[in-house]
């Protein structure tokens, strides 16, 4: 795939499903956002912190799939190379943890316990299609080079470092030009 067309696929695929879950169904349970904010100290700051860090790092997460791996985050339109790179040097599912995070973030800023518990329905969702249709696609397509990733890298809590768990991994990996 080129990367106009990688890119073009990834923002209609960031559109449908990151901008679904994280953006109009929480607005919806919110009632449009017209919630009031929280009035607990330290949560509304928090929530926007939340959001917007996590925003960039999904933001970045999408970018990895256009440029390094040349194709989406789509299962219709999956990348030519495993995208190991940048944030997924640190966490296997970014994308996954930053929708999350953002949920939360919003949870947060409303004190919205339906949001938690949307935000913990849609966890076990992302968990269960990881580990039931996108490792094993992806240890199918990959093959040693997932496998070594996989090892080295945590599935969805982030690593600060990436020391001496991503060196075997570089070695391994057919990104490693990127690693």
């Amino acid at each position: 795939m080129r990367t106009r067309q990688a890119i073009a696929g990834s923002a209609l695929f960031f559109i449908a499903a990151p901008g679904m879950v994280a953006g109009l169904l929480p607005w919806l349970l919110t009632d449009r956002y017209r919630l009031p904010w929280s009035t607990q100290p330290g949560l509304v700051p928090f929530g926007w912190v939340l959001i917007v860090v996590a925003a960039a790092l999904l933001l970045h997460a999408f970018a990895r799939f256009a440029f390094e791996g040349l194709g989406t985050p789509a299962p219709v339109a999956p990348t030519e190379q495993l995208v190991v790179g940048g944030i997924y040097r640190h966490v296997r599912n970014p994308m996954y943890v930053a929708v999350l995070s953002i949920i939360l973030g919003q949870a947060l800023l409303f004190s919205s316990w339906a949001l938690v518990a949307y935000a913990t329905i849609a966890a076990i969702a992302m968990v269960s299609f990881v580990k039931f249709y996108e490792e094993p696609t992806l240890a199918r397509r990959y093959g040693a080079g997932y496998e070594a990733y996989r090892r080295a890298v945590p599935g969805w809590l982030p690593r600060l470092t990436h020391g001496a768990a991503s060196k075997s991994c570089r070695r391994r990996c057919k990104a490693e030009a990127i690693f």
